[in-house]
């Protein structure tokens, strides 16, 4: 694989953000439709049918790809959603869909076996073998990689795995195993998994004290900032606790994922594609941050440096990180 032949994978969470991906060099648009089958159900956001129909015809007359983000878990006695979901991705034209729970996979590849099918990162697939299950059992083309690996896990998963692989490359950054985190649940009573939402802004609250920005998700307390301190979201994985005497970030500290300057070595270990988190972002957003992730791909398939456009503002906490790919403790 090189970096050229490596496909950018954009986030759209509206139709104004689909144009603006498209625009900006995306190769593909990934999205979901409004309600609870996608893992960004969050008020405002997503297609309804008529939405993705007319995306579709923008991206396809374009040379894009649209891909049909269904990676939550069905609720208990209630897969009809899900399965409808899955049947208008089928009718629509959608080029993938990106589905976690294998009962849908199996309905997919039964009602469906035509329709591209990929593996979500909240299935939460993170070695050779899982893989190999998914291939087997419900011919997967291509599995969306947890961000809990490092660079050369990455590498050897792809050599060994018969199946593209696809990794995060920007954007926000989640420290746990995706699928199977229940912090968001713990706290609010609502999570990704099944809901859609992690940390819900309906949830959130911020309040100054004695000069003191408090942030607070449900009923705790997840993080205070001084004066002059970025300001990170309040999810429990990323807040600052009092652990061994001290105050501390006991997961990862509440920055951005950017891995910008490791795209030849993911290109070098088989990546097929890389994929940008930011479904919940604005058009202007997309357009920036598609636009840098675009030079910064050709600039590595042309063998030159790595794009130094700054994204430093759109980061959580104004930093960026290259999370666990350059981990010292893993």
């Amino acid at each position: 694989m090189t970096a050229a032949t490596m496909e950018l994978v954009c986030p759209a969470g509206t139709p104004a953000a689909l144009e603006a991906a498209v625009d900006a060099g995306a190769d593909t648009v990934y999205l979901g439709f409004r309600d609870a089958t996608n893992a960004r159900n969050f008020p405002g956001l997503n297609f309804s049918r008529d939405d993705l129909r007319r995306g579709l015809a923008y991206a396809h007359a374009r040379g894009r790809k649209v891909y049909l983000a269904i990676n939550t878990f069905p609720h208990v006695a209630d897969d009809g959603p899900w399965r409808s979901a899955v049947d208008d991705a089928a009718a629509l034209g959608v080029d993938a869909v990106i589905l976690a729970d294998i009962g849908l996979l199996a309905y997919a590849a039964a009602h469906h076996p035509a329709l591209r099918r990929h593996l979500s990162v909240q299935a939460s697939a993170a070695h050779p073998l899982a893989l190999e299950y998914y291939v087997r059992e419900f011919g997967i083309s291509r599995a969306v990689l947890p961000r809990v690996l490092t660079v050369s896990q990455v590498k050897a998963i792809t050599a060994e795995a018969r199946v593209e692989t696809e990794v995060f490359v920007y954007g926000g950054l989640c420290p746990m195993a995706e699928g199977r985190c229940a912090l968001s649940s713990y706290a609010t009573g609502r999570s990704p998994n099944t809901f859609g939402v992690c940390s819900p802004a309906s949830h959130v609250q911020y309040l100054t004290i004695d000069d003191t920005l408090v942030a607070r998700l449900g009923d705790f307390t997840i993080n205070r900032f001084a004066a002059g301190e970025s300001p990170g979201y309040p999810t429990l994985c990323k807040g600052r606790f009092e652990a061994g005497g001290r105050q501390t970030y006991l997961f990862e500290d509440p920055v951005s994922l950017d891995a910008r300057p490791l795209i030849p070595e993911f290109a070098a270990a088989g990546v097929r594609a890389l994929k940008i988190e930011g479904r919940q972002r604005g058009r202007a957003y997309v357009a920036q941050v598609v636009g840098a992730l675009r030079s910064a791909v050709d600039a590595a398939a042309s063998g030159r440096p790595a794009s130094s456009q700054a994204l430093t503002a759109l980061s959580e906490g104004g930093q960026g990180t290259s999370g666990a790919y350059r981990k010292g403790w893993r």
